[in-house]
């Protein structure tokens, strides 16, 4: 992955100032968490860096590239296609031109790699929602991302799930794609992530590595989040 570098990005959205004048640089090697109280535009960045959303203004380039990396992204709550398991993942390929004969192949190795081969040709609407956000991983991972960005991908599960995610996300980050995740959970992001962004008022007011962040945070406003006095989002 070349670096994603974001300069200058503001959004604004209904007359309000969402995400104000971010200059950052994203490189591959440690895993990102992004971490901020709520309404802190973390989500909002997320998109932005995905190219979902444009920013209003300000610049997000990768460089040495004319074009975009490999990139994918998980929702909170991900979006099942009216298709099986299977199928699920064969689309994202025939969209991402695979070769046809390659797809199913991929499809069923993504799908042993998140324990979900018994489910090859089960509606993916009819899983629990464990089991979905472990296919939207799988869909994504069969892509061969450079980046995947990954936003509150436990919120809604319970602890059993959350771990079943948290050890395919560590599978992905092995195979090399570089992670780049929000999260509520201070735990997880001690354990998912290398460095921590941490925004507050739309800006990102601190960067630091996992331990140093949590141990002395620089910034007042980190400082009160990791003692729970902002709103988690």
């Amino acid at each position: 992955m070349l670096p994603l570098v974001l300069e200058e990005v503001s959004f604004v959205a209904n007359g309000r100032r969402i995400l104000d004048h971010i200059t950052v640089e994203i490189a591959a090697g440690p895993r990102t968490v992004i971490l901020g109280p709520n309404g802190a535009g973390k989500s909002v960045l997320m998109r932005i860096c995905h190219g979902l959303v444009r920013p209003s203004a300000g610049r997000v380039r990768w460089l040495g590239r004319n074009g975009v990396g490999r990139q994918a992204m998980v929702f909170q709550r991900p979006v099942m296609l009216r298709r099986s398991a299977l199928a699920n993942i064969v689309y994202g390929l025939k969209l991402a031109g695979v070769h046809r004969r390659e797809r199913e192949l991929r499809g069923r190795d993504v799908l042993e790699a998140v324990g979900l081969e018994a489910c090859a040709e089960q509606p993916a609407r009819l899983l629990s929602g464990g089991e979905q956000q472990r296919l939207a991983l799988a869909r994504a991972w069969a892509l061969g991302p450079e980046v995947l960005f990954l936003d509150e991908p436990t919120a809604n599960l319970d602890p059993r799930a959350t771990r079943e995610v948290e050890s395919i996300i560590g599978q992905i980050r092995a195979s090399g794609t570089k992670i780049v995740m929000t999260t509520h959970n201070l735990g997880q992001a001690r354990r998912l992530g290398d460095e921590i962004l941490f925004m507050d008022g739309g800006r990102i007011v601190e960067r630091a590595m996992v331990e140093r962040f949590f141990r002395q945070p620089v910034t007042g406003e980190a400082a009160a989040f990791i003692r729970g006095e902002l709103p988690w989002n």
